[in-house]
């Protein structure tokens, strides 16, 4: 099969032009496709990826698109597990939001879009994916063995100890996954990409993962909360709290686990808590290109960083 196959006959031709442009983690390749003087974006699944939970993210990802959550749905193709999608030109959502002049209006635009997710219906059939248990998974499992810093160890340890704080909130349709790579502006809307870990959630964690991700200070987090709640917050809540710790010790420790799947040696003995790069200083070397995200040596420093900011928290 040639990914040509997947997409719809008025698409196919010999003016159409493909581009792999990403892989991502469940092994899904992800093309951009140039054809009758349109740009689109198709999506193959990978493998390992079994057919339960690619039409379940299928479907999810079509109420997203129906709401104006996500870009355009342009074809199916079940057979292949094929989606192709339009394109949307990505004007940056950080540059948005880090924009003096127009932060607050990202920063409630980001509140009041992840209201609009929590608001999907559930899927009768969804699964809860509780990232506590994915933690101690990670842990237990995929870590087993790896040379790592003893800080890393204290960060998830905290996690797992502490009890999650009561919720008098039903669940909701989380995505599980926006940190700002899936995250698109278009100048107007924010969509979301990548549905595949949408279930079942604690509403407080996507935005304690946001939170994480952007670096927002209490202040702004609580202005976040605001604006997802559609009235004032007084005080950052117990829950939201949590679950930025416990978001931020999961983002470190699968970096981690992605290191040492790209053959990181690990530590080496010499990595502490305070010789460690804060997220932040993170984040300004790989502007810098100092440190590149899909190599060996950028996964395990934004784990690091990460897992530093979970004790922070």
């Amino acid at each position: 099969m040639s990914v040509e196959d997947c997409l719809p006959a008025d698409l196919k031709g010999p003016a159409t032009t493909v581009t792999r442009i990403a892989a991502g983690m469940s092994g899904a390749g992800v093309y951009r496709v140039e054809a009758a003087g349109q740009a689109f974006v198709l999506k193959v699944a990978g493998e390992a990826e079994n057919d339960a939970d690619w039409r379940h993210a299928l479907h999810v990802q079509r109420l997203a698109a129906d709401a104006g959550l996500a870009p355009r749905i342009v074809h199916v193709d079940e057979a292949r597990r094929a989606v192709v999608t339009a394109f949307v030109a990505d004007r940056s959502f950080v540059a948005f939001l880090r924009n003096p002049s127009t932060h607050e209006a990202a920063l409630t635009q980001l509140g009041r879009t992840v209201r609009r997710i929590h608001a999907l219906p559930l899927p009768a059939d969804a699964r809860r994916r509780d990232p506590r248990e994915m933690l101690a998974q990670v842990w237990s499992g995929a870590l087993a063995g790896f040379a790592l810093p003893g800080f890393v160890g204290d960060a998830v340890q905290r996690v797992l100890a502490e009890e999650p704080p009561p919720s008098d909130r039903a669940l909701v349709l989380g995505h599980n996954d926006l940190n700002p790579t899936n995250l698109i502006y278009d100048g107007e809307s924010i969509l979301i990409l990548d549905w595949a870990t949408a279930a079942p959630m604690d509403a407080y964690y996507d935005l304690a993962v946001l939170s994480v991700f952007l670096r927002l200070d209490e202040g702004t987090s609580l202005r976040l909360l605001s604006a997802y709640e559609g009235t004032p917050c007084t005080g950052l809540p117990r829950g939201f709290l949590y679950h930025r710790r416990l978001a931020a010790a999961l983002a470190g420790a699968f970096q981690l686990y992605l290191a040492r799947q790209m053959k990181h040696a690990g530590a080496t003995g010499a990595e502490t808590l305070d010789a460690t790069p804060s997220l932040g200083e993170f984040y300004q070397r790989m502007m810098t290109g100092a440190l590149k995200l899909g190599t060996a040596d950028g996964q395990w420093a934004f784990g690091l960083a990460m897992l530093k900011e979970s004790l922070a928290l």
